[in-house]
């Protein structure tokens, strides 16, 4: 399997990660089968998964996604050693709605929630503001999080939704090694706003989500004839192409597609033996938005 390094932590994880939103939200799969997509990524060498408390159902479900990744680390007959688990803290799910909360207190809460969801034995190995709230300051919200480093319920600390002079402030305040902001062929803003940028000129990994447009667009990707074509030719799906894409982009992306079925997360590990040619890419660059 193919790695890339952390920030600079030195660390190496799998060049493709594993996204765990789709197997703890909406019509979610039963957890035997969702234990059966996480399995075959470690089989497949995947040594990074990202998850959030917020992927769940709703508040009464909090932390569904931490809970079932511990349950299949701990079920998985082979080595775990090195998987590293980033999840995500800052916002609620009332009535199934997505909504933003830095508040100290809450944060300091779902941080020590966590860290218990994830067995309570080791530091969170990454955890990521999963968006400013702009009703607290970032040196407040933060505050905890500081706290909970010097705890040790916190390894790394990366933020997700975070503009470049938000990341500056966030990086006044304490070690930041990740960013985690939304990228895909239908949302390129990260290349105009200077956040991919910095990423690379500061030695942050850069970790795009929704990679493929999220639930209600990922199947319009087809539409894309410039993908399409490629798919084609290549003979790989147009996922394979679109994560090969977001990897010629940077040497610090590291994608992380969502899988809810054994068959997407063995689509996705494909797209690592495919190599996009710099026309390919322009190709793509000037039919996207």
């Amino acid at each position: 399997m193919e790695t890339i390094e952390l920030g600079k932590t030195g660390i190496k994880v799998s060049a493709i990660g594993l996204g765990a939103m789709p197997m703890s939200v909406y019509n979610r799969p039963p957890e035997s089968q969702s234990v059966k997509v996480i399995h075959k990524a470690l089989d497949l060498g995947i040594t990074f998964i990202d998850t959030a408390d917020s992927y769940c159902k709703d508040e009464s479900d909090k932390h569904h996604s931490e809970r079932l990744i511990h349950k299949a680390l701990q079920t998985y007959k082979g080595d775990t050693t090195q998987v590293i688990l980033a999840t995500k803290g800052g916002l609620i799910r009332p009535d199934e709605k997505w909504l933003l909360l830095g508040k100290p207190e809450h944060l300091r809460e779902t941080i020590r929630v966590s860290f218990a969801a994830n067995g309570g034995n080791k530091p969170i190995d990454i955890w990521q503001f999963h968006a400013p709230d702009p009703n607290y300051a970032l040196k407040d919200s933060f505050a905890p999080v500081k706290e909970a480093v010097n705890d040790g319920l916190i390894r790394f600390v990366g933020v997700s939704n975070f503009s470049v002079e938000q990341i500056k402030r966030a990086r006044d305040i304490l070690d930041i090694i990740s960013v985690q902001n939304q990228y895909s062929p239908f949302h390129r803003q990260p290349e105009s706003d200077g956040v991919l940028e910095y990423c690379e000129n500061n030695g942050l990994t850069f970790i795009p989500w929704s990679p493929f447009g999220g639930r209600r667009r990922h199947q319009n990707l087809s539409d894309m004839a410039v993908l399409s074509e490629l798919s084609q030719d290549k003979g790989v799906s147009v996922y394979c192409i679109v994560l090969a894409w977001l990897r010629a982009k940077s040497n610090c992306i590291l994608p992380i597609p969502g899988a809810s079925k054994v068959s997407s997360i063995e689509d996705s590990v494909n797209a690592l033996k495919l190599k996009l040619s710099p026309q390919e890419v322009q190709n793509i660059d000037s039919q996207t938005q």
